[in-house]
């Protein structure tokens, strides 16, 4: 429901400017750059979802294999204490609670085109113990919340794009965006956990979430020891290794079984295909509003507004150069990636807004791409308030990633 009106908002909002923006400035241009867009971003949509096809069918043909394996089961064990508090209408040992995890793992190591596959898989095991079909259960807005927070150990894909906008040391945003993204982790937690009634202050939760900080900080230690060169390579290797070390465990654990894994793997990779096609519309619809709300111009008038109040009140404003890369995030995560090369190219890859835009990418993610994708996967239609906690998280992440920013570049 609340996707529908931030959906209509857009068209609404778009059409007002573009009127504005006509007869007042008698640009002439406004309305066929709108529609223009539409084209574009449905042409976009159905090329994600193309795109998707494949590797959604590899990763559900792996994660077959290791349901098949015992290695699913095995992690649901394992992570049982701990889940079993964040996500209390999942059954102990339920096999989903593996593929939560493993969606989890490859986010944090920043491997987008696999954790998109795991967590549509692991959408798929939420709606069957889902009472209500067309309703997100507090599970499922848990799962999507600890996605949308972005938490991310190893975010390679920034590094590269400042080496290759010309950064001088290309890292440097490394342990900034581990902050960031850490403390929109922590709000999404405890905001959904607030309105579920989850009780934080048990030893379970406490513990994990002191040890997960102990681990970040060794993590930001480690490789603070490395050289600015080596601490992307090393980045980059760890995650290829521990993505292909998974897959062949996960085979391996089928052979062990006696599992036909070549079987195993088609089988899940129709599944792969089937849930590629259902989320088309999803796409195509948020992508189409999102787009109008770009071309209207919308975009570039909250941004100078904000920059205009910020005035006002004196404070610095630099900052509000790399706002538009954190007002996208939440919609698009192209279009944030979009933003953040274009700040840095317009500002430089080592300026203050440069670094500030590319830790607003790492902070949080594309909760209504995320909400829109996942919900779309499993026919979920109403989705209480996962929107409202997403972008808590994602606010947490912008306001720490301005905190940090100036405290390391200021």
């Amino acid at each position: 429901m609340v996707l529908n009106y931030i959906w209509i908002a857009f068209f609404l909002i778009a059409f007002a400017i573009a009127v504005v923006r006509l007869v007042v400035f008698g640009d002439v241009e406004v309305f066929p750059a709108i529609m223009d867009s539409t084209f574009v971003s449905a042409k976009t949509a159905f090329e994600i979802s193309l795109g998707l096809t494949g590797v959604l069918s590899l990763w559900l043909g792996v994660m077959k294999i290791g349901e098949r394996g015992g290695l699913v089961a095995l992690l649901a064990r394992g992570l049982s204490p701990v889940f079993t508090k964040l996500f209390p209408e999942i059954p102990k040992g339920h096999p989903v609670v593996g593929n939560i995890f493993m969606n989890l793992a490859a986010n944090m190591l920043g491997l987008d085109n696999a954790a998109t596959p795991l967590g549509l898989k692991a959408m798929e095991g939420l709606q069957e113990l889902n009472p209500k079909k067309d309703t997100a259960s507090n599970a499922m807005i848990m799962f999507l919340v600890l996605n949308t927070s972005g938490l991310t150990v190893i975010p390679v894909s920034i590094l590269v794009y400042r080496a290759q906008m010309g950064a001088a040391q290309p890292t440097d945003v490394f342990i900034p965006i581990l902050l960031a993204t850490f403390f929109s982790t922590l709000a999404g937690i405890i905001a959904t956990s607030l309105y579920q009634r989850i009780n934080l202050l048990n030893r379970v939760l406490l513990l994990t979430l002191g040890g997960v900080s102990l681990a970040v900080a060794g993590i930001m230690w480690g490789f603070s020891q490395l050289s600015r060169e080596d601490m992307a390579t090393v980045a980059s290797t760890v995650a290829n290794v521990v993505l292909f070390t998974i897959v062949v465990g996960f085979i391996l654990a089928g052979v062990r079984k006696k599992v036909n894994v070549y079987d195993a793997f088609i089988e899940g990779a129709k599944d792969g295909f089937s849930t590629a096609v259902r989320i088309i519309p999803y796409l195509v619809a948020i992508l189409v509003g999102i787009g109008v709300f770009r071309a209207s111009g919308a975009m570039d008038w909250l941004v100078d507004g904000i920059a205009w109040l910020v005035g006002l009140t004196g404070a610095d404003a630099q900052w509000v150069g790399a706002l538009p890369t954190a007002l996208m995030k939440p919609l698009s995560g192209s279009g944030a990636r979009g933003m953040m090369v274009d700040a840095m190219a317009a500002y430089g890859a080592d300026s203050f807004v440069g670094r500030l835009s590319c830790i607003f990418q790492g902070a949080t993610d594309t909760t209504f791409y995320i909400l829109a994708v996942y919900f779309g996967s499993v026919g979920v239609r109403y989705t209480r308030h996962a929107v409202a906690c997403g972008l808590l998280a994602d606010l947490a992440g912008v306001v720490a990633a301005v905190a940090i920013c100036y405290f390391f570049f200021g």
